[in-house]
């Protein structure tokens, strides 16, 4: 297999079997070789129950518990699972499009890579019912972090990207333990000089189940990886 796609997910019965026959059914002839890689985050609902009773009518499909409460645990126990080429990080909400994940695997399978950064807020791109609290804090936290990292990017909060396998490992290890670890990703791919390519995407809000991403309780971790990140910046410097 060349690819994995790691979907962490926490209370999300509503939503993920729905995304798991959407990824699984939209991407197979596209891409031949890849798997899935649930890492179900401490559910208290039928989440784990609903991907078990999906992963055993596909061989490419492999179920895990976390072990470390937190989406920074899931995330880390994901990419130690996969033994393939590049890894792919998707939300279990819906939210990503499959269509994206495909342009991504093109791109970073025929180029000198190591990861593709999609944008929500360029030219090109396609986002629905963005709650406006969060787009607004988005945008102003996005900008902050662009100018202080030199980067032309302007997304970086967003999960869904593609990265080389073996560049996570260089760049490794994270140690964020929430949301802020897609944060942590594509700021170390920057300041190591990785190789990557910006590209539009789509983006649409959930329509079923509660956000677990809460602006007030995760400032601060936010705000923690932001310092160790530059800090970093400022030694590699």
């Amino acid at each position: 297999m060349t690819l994995s796609i790691i979907i962490p997910c926490k209370n999300e019965e509503d939503l993920i079997y729905k995304n798991l026959y959407s990824i699984n059914n939209k991407i197979k002839k596209s891409i031949k070789k890849y798997q899935i890689i649930i890492v179900n985050d401490f559910s208290e609902d039928n989440t784990l129950k609903i991907v078990r009773k999906f992963a055993k009518n596909f061989k490419n499909i492999i179920v895990k518990n976390n072990k470390i409460k937190g989406l920074g645990g899931a995330i880390n126990l994901g990419i130690k699972t996969s033994t393939n080429r590049f890894i792919c990080i998707m939300m279990a909400d819906l939210s990503d499009s499959p269509g994206d994940l495909i342009k991504y695997y093109n791109i970073i399978s025929t180029n000198k890579l190591d990861a593709v950064f999609g944008s929500r807020f360029i030219k090109g791109s396609n986002l629905v019912d963005y709650p406006f609290q969060k787009l607004v804090y988005n945008r102003i936290f996005n900008y902050f972090v662009k100018i202080f990292f030199i980067s032309d990017y302007n997304d970086f909060t967003n999960a869904f990207k593609i990265y080389k396998k073996q560049t996570l490992r260089q760049i490794g290890p994270f140690i964020s333990e929430n949301f802020n670890i897609f944060l942590e990703i594509p700021l170390k791919i920057i300041i190591r000089k990785k190789k990557y390519k910006i590209i539009p995407i789509s983006w649409k809000n959930r329509k079923k189940g509660i956000s677990k991403f809460k602006v007030k309780e995760l400032s601060s971790k936010y705000f923690f990886t932001f310092i160790n990140c530059f800090i970093e910046k400022i030694l590699i410097k």
